[in-house]
């Protein structure tokens, strides 16, 4: 994150709507970049680097949910959706593509405020606390650095991991053979900052495995304790 002011970039093609957010968090302390469709956001990000992107689903060209798939696959960088779809298939696809937070139509600036606020400081926490850390935690031949906040798998190879997957992965590594409720989960990662939905762990858990298990289906080293939570299963030695 900016170390002066946050830059941030929404993406909406709703003039009013954009507007607004602009000013209320332009008045808070941000700095912000509104652009109205996908092709105006490259040009953004090629121009400019941003700490946080606030994104709409229903865009001119592509949609938001195609571009939160697309940014997600190549960057950190906390996205929170917001959407006049209320249906909670509709969050969950949007937690799924790798957005961090989901916000719905109409909302409250504050509430929009309070959830940037909250992604921020996360993020922020996590590069304070992690930039002394120079343990590798070392499992099933994976090795995962938390100075660099960093996984690699046993051939080598980076594993591209989201913050929000990377911090619950951490949680799980950290506590081998340990049942941990959801609940444990969210607090231990957001602290429930955000407000965020206890289905969003179980969406996390399942992107994490299709990248470290072998059978995403059957999964080995995440395994799920019915009624209980989340238990992970290796031996974690410290290098």
């Amino acid at each position: 994150m900016s170390q002066v002011t946050p830059n941030l970039l929404i993406v909406e093609d709703d003039n009013e709507i954009s507007s607004l957010m602009s000013r209320y968090l332009s008045t808070n302390g941000m700095t912000v970049t509104v652009v109205t469709d996908g092709v105006a956001m490259d040009r953004a990000f090629a121009e400019d680097q941003f700490d946080l992107l606030v994104l709409d689903i229903m865009l001119p060209g592509e949609d938001g949910i195609s571009i939160c798939r697309r940014v997600r696959a190549s960057s950190p960088i906390p996205i929170i959706i917001v959407s006049a779809k209320i249906d909670e298939i509709d969050r969950i696809v949007g937690l799924e593509m790798g957005a961090d937070d989901y916000l719905t139509k109409p909302f409250n600036p504050r509430e929009l405020l309070a959830r940037v606020r909250a992604n921020l400081r996360r993020e922020t926490l996590v590069q304070a606390v992690t930039k002394s850390a120079g343990r590798v935690l070392v499992f099933e031949g994976f090795e995962m650095d938390l100075g660099l906040r960093q996984l690699s798998d046993p051939q080598g190879a980076i594993v591209g991991l989201t913050s929000a997957e990377f911090d619950l992965l951490r949680v799980l590594v950290e506590r081998p053979r340990r049942v941990i409720t959801r609940d444990g989960l969210l607090d231990l990662t957001k602290g429930r900052q955000a407000g965020p939905y206890e289905r969003s762990i179980d969406i996390l858990i399942s992107r994490i495995r299709q990248k470290i298990e072998i059978d995403a289906k059957e999964p080995l080293m995440i395994k799920t304790m019915r009624g209980e939570g989340y238990i992970f299963t290796p031996e974690v030695t410290t290098k």
